[in-house]
């Protein structure tokens, strides 16, 4: 039993060996492979040579297929939907088991249905459109790049030199249409777009392709990006000549077609190369390798011994590549263990009469399981790694990018899904993390048609003889802004004149057609002007149009050539003049607490200098006078009295200083109180406008109304429209009691033209938006920027003042609003210095009070240590016996509160003197004081 259980695994190897071996032994001699494309053409001259040189050095390689030939059955699509179609069938006649083509995008589409049912993988070396999509055709692969990631490159190489605009010229079929399309996502993504597609019908002759590049030439783009097929593109660059568009100031970025002709011409003077100076052209990257290098010298020695005059391009590298994937594919899927067998389809049959014979067309039974081990395929061919990703795109997409020059191209740089644009190889910057930093170069230096080194603005005022459709408000007042005519260029104005003299600095003609909005009685709303800009009815609005965040979001501005922000404009009254003004510039609690502290001050000075200085000596009357005097003379500095303490001098110093800032507050306020307006209805800023319930004016058509709506919230019901600058004056007349408003908001400019005629109104508060005005524009306009441009060169000049000065400047009513509503001084702004004041002088008091008990204790001791000298020295005995009841008596030695008082009254010189007195004294007693004191002690 043990013995089976060790032969059991054994035999079970044996038999997978030999089914194996069986497996081998029943791999076919040959298999076969079709190839569709068309002979007689820039890519199928390249790649039939490519791809029978591919089959020869998968034959001669013993370690893939080994012992399985490659068999090649060719089939010209002859460039055409139709015999492309007929051409694939009778390929599936001798039962293929991959296709290598088509080369046409358009055939790919047809042919993949019939793939699809045969379950026979199609792998294309050349159909580059977007649109053959693995989930549509699923035995579709693409061996080469995607358009999609071409468009990619193309709108990088926009992007970095800041065009907004491109005029896309393709051919009409699903290959140009499929790539234009990708172009749009990609240059959306990068805030640019497709301002106009011109498309080439297939086959047309010179006359149409004249008429389609006429009408692109007529439009404001000048980046053109060709997307044409490679056999009848040159011809559009003949035209361009003759049209005058491959002059100084225009952009052409073709697509890898012109690469590929160029790389197939046998030599570089072609009679075409005058018409092509200045391109920029991309060409798929491929790797410099070893392998690619003998493969060159190869296909150059066998095209010479045909006599084959054209030259290999990129293509060429992708047939190859895509003969090998094949190889590999039916390596793995016969090392598998799987048989190539067909079968016929029940559906295809011939019907009674017909000559089709649709039965020959059989189902390749592994057709799905070739198909896996194809989208396994992993290896290094001539155009580097070979290998598809999810969407099986190959896994490193990357272009050369050329500018044509001379007799030949530059290479300027590099495109990768990677990196993006780089003047450095794909296969370097694979080895190193992606750098997206803006200081590295992109792209070497081009020369652009017209032998110019300076890279065009890419656009120009569209010449197809349609002026600028401007839009100009007509408002019912405020004309020195903006105002119309009798006739539709008429307009006049401080917002116009800036706009003309903008245009103007332009270095291009731009005509233009104003048209006034409104009927000039009511103002009209600038949001729906804004709106016919974004829907197209306007290419652009000049007025007085505020630059706010819901309006950017549908047209371009150029730069403000005006600030603006919302201001609150108020009735003011004259105040009335009173007996008792002097008295208003502070409260009641200010002038309580004011005097408080002169006196306070007053008494603090006396106690500090009354020890030391004679002038605060003197009667209780005198010194009582002496404080009330000293305490209001320092308001005017007019005091007589000299300190001579330091603690006084250092808390005069301090309170010199608080009396400086009362007496400059109280006459500023004083002045004011007496020359100021005051507000008629107590608003002072926008707090107190939101707060209280009073109606509002507004200008009526102006973003302010949905401002006050949306951002401060105020009801509706509190607005009312005004258009003319009376309306204005008499709504604040009014007032709210008699149907008018207790403001008006509205923007800084218009207020200062409503002040210019009017006087007896203030602005109040400060500014609480912060806006400019700026000309609209539709979105991603090259003019926005141009102009804007412009507006900067006005202002540098001095000239957009002068224009303002022109239009603006008149003599009007100061509108500072410190001449409104001011308020009287309260404690709230004062009580900051008032205590640093009296925590000085509290500090002084203590530091004295201090010194003062440091000076009495001293006094004390010394009066005591006196006492025996005057003593006799009969009374040892009597002191000796008063000895136990002098010791339990308290000690007083600090003496009462009245000493004390007594003491501080003292002056410090007198006080100085006695202490000194004492000192000598006891220094001269009789030596028979000693004696006495012995007996004592004892």
């Amino acid at each position: 039993m043990g013995a089976l259980q060790v032969m059991l695994p054994l035999l079970v190897l044996l038999a997978a060996a030999a089914r194996l071996v069986a497996a081998a032994g029943a791999r076919p001699s040959e298999v076969a492979v079709g190839a569709l494309f068309t002979y007689d053409s820039t890519i199928g001259r390249a790649a039939r040579l490519a791809i029978e040189l591919a089959v020869d050095d998968v034959n001669a390689d013993r370690t893939v297929l080994a012992g399985t030939q490659l068999k090649l059955i060719t089939q010209d699509t002859n460039c055409s939907g139709f015999l492309g179609t007929i051409e694939a069938l009778q390929l599936m006649e001798n039962n293929v088991v991959a296709v290598i083509g088509p080369q046409s995008s358009g055939i790919g589409h047809v042919i993949s249905h019939v793939v699809n049912e045969l379950h026979v993988p199609l792998l294309s070396f050349a159909a580059t459109d977007p649109t053959l999509s693995a989930s549509e055709y699923p035995y579709f692969i693409r061996t080469t790049i995607s358009d999609y990631f071409q468009m990619n490159a193309v709108a990088s190489i926009v992007e970095h030199y800041q065009w907004k605009e491109v005029t896309a010229i393709f051919v009409d079929d699903d290959y140009g249409r499929g790539g234009v399309s990708a172009l749009g996502d990609a240059l959306a993504e990068k805030r640019a777009r497709i301002s106009y597609k011109a498309a080439i019908p297939p086959n047309s002759n010179t006359d149409m392709i004249n008429d389609v590049l006429f009408r692109a030439n007529m439009m404001e783009s000048r980046v053109m990006v060709v997307h044409v097929n490679p056999d009848t593109g040159m011809s559009i660059f003949s035209i361009a000549n003759k049209l005058q568009m491959l002059a100084s100031g225009y952009v052409w970025i073709v697509t890898d077609w012109l690469a590929a002709v160029l790389d197939s011409s046998a030599s570089r003077d072609l009679k075409y190369m005058s018409h092509i100076q200045g391109l920029i052209v991309l060409r798929q990257h491929t790797p410099e390798s070893a392998a690619k290098n003998k493969f060159i010298s190869k296909w150059n020695g066998v095209a010479r011994n045909r006599s084959i005059t054209s030259g290999l391009n990129s293509y060429g590298f992708y047939a190859y590549d895509s003969v090998w994937a094949v190889a590999h594919g039916i390596d793995q899927f016969l090392n598998s263990g799987q048989q190539i067998n067909f079968s016929t389809d029940p559906r295809l049959h011939d019907s009674n009469g017909s000559n089709l014979q649709l039965s020959t067309l059989k189902i390749f039974d592994g057709g799905e399981q070739m198909l896996q081990q194809l989208l396994l395929t992993n290896f290094t061919g001539l155009t580097g790694p070979v290998q598809f990703n999810s969407d099986r795109d190959l896994v490193r997409p990357a272009y050369d990018i050329l500018n044509i020059g001379g007799s030949g191209s530059q290479l300027i740089g590099y495109w990768s899904n990677y990196s993006g644009l780089s003047v450095t190889a794909p296969e370097i910057l694979y080895q190193k993390p992606p750098n997206t930093s803006s200081f590295v170069q992109r792209l070497h230096n081009v020369v652009w048609p017209g032998d110019s080194t300076t890279t065009p603005k890419g656009w120009v005022f569209p010449n197809n003889g349609q002026p600028l459709r401007v839009g100009v408000p007509m408002k019912a007042s405020f004309k020195e802004l903006v105002a119309g005519g009798r006739g539709p260029n008429n307009v006049t104005g401080y917002c116009v004149d800036i706009f003309n003299a903008a245009i103007n600095l332009l270095p291009y003609p731009v005509p233009c057609q104003f048209i006034t909005i409104g009927d000039g009685t009511k103002n009209p709303n600038y949001d729906d002007i804004i709106n016919m800009v974004a829907s197209n009815s306007l290419d652009a609005a000049v007025g007085d149009f505020a630059i706010v965040r819901n309006r950017t979001k549908i047209a371009e501005f150029t730069q403000p050539y005006i600030e603006s922000g919302l201001v609150i404009v108020a009735p003011v009254k004259q105040a009335t003049s009173s007996a008792w003004a002097f008295l208003k510039p502070f409260t009641l609690e200010m002038w309580c607490v004011t005097g408080a502290l002169f006196l306070f001050v007053g008494i603090v000075v006396w106690i500090l200098e009354h020890r030391t200085n004679e002038e605060f000596r003197g009667s209780p009357r005198r010194q009582v006078i002496t404080i009330f005097w000293f305490s209001f003379s320092t308001m005017f500095f007019a005091h007589r009295q000299n300190t001579v303490s330091a603690l006084g001098r250092f808390v005069l110093i301090i309170w010199l200083f608080v009396v400086l800032i009362i007496n400059s507050s109280y006459t500023a306020s004083l002045t004011s109180i007496l020359t100021v307006q005051q507000l008629a209805t107590g608003i002072t800023g926008i707090d107190d406008l939101i707060s209280s319930a009073l109606p509002i004016g507004y200008q009526a058509g102006k973003f302010t109304r949905n401002y006050l709506i949306e951002e401060l919230n105020i009801p509706e019901s509190r607005l009312i429209p005004l258009n003319t600058i009376q309306e204005y004056a008499d709504a604040l007349k009014h007032g709210p009691k008699d149907g008018g408003v207790a403001a008006i908001v509205d923007e800084m400019p218009y207020v200062d033209i409503f002040l210019s005629y009017h006087c007896n109104f203030r602005v109040v508060g400060q500014e609480f938006t912060k806006e400019g005005w700026g000309f609209a524009f539709q979105r991603d306009s090259p003019l926005a920027a141009d102009l804007s441009t412009a507006i900067l060169q006005l202002s540098e000049s001095g000239q957009l003042q002068r224009i303002h000065d022109e239009w603006l400047t008149r003599s009007s009513c100061s509108s500072d609003d410190s001449e409104v509503g001011a308020t009287r001084l309260g404690l709230g702004s004062f009580w900051g210095l008032f205590l640093v004041c009296a925590l000085i002088c509290l500090l002084a008091l203590l530091v004295f009070f201090i010194r003062v008990c440091w000076q009495y204790s001293k006094y004390s001791n010394s009066e005591a240590a006196g006492e025996p000298s005057a003593a006799d020295a009969n009374a040892a005995a009597a002191a000796v016996a008063a000895d136990a009841a002098e010791r339990q008596r308290r000690p007083s030695r600090l003496g009462s509160f009245k000493e004390l008082i007594q003491f501080v009254d003292k002056k410090e010189e007198e006080v100085r003197r006695t202490m000194k007195r004492r000192s000598s004294e006891k220094d001269n007693q009789p030596a028979g004081s000693s004696d006495v004191q012995s007996v004592v002690s004892a």
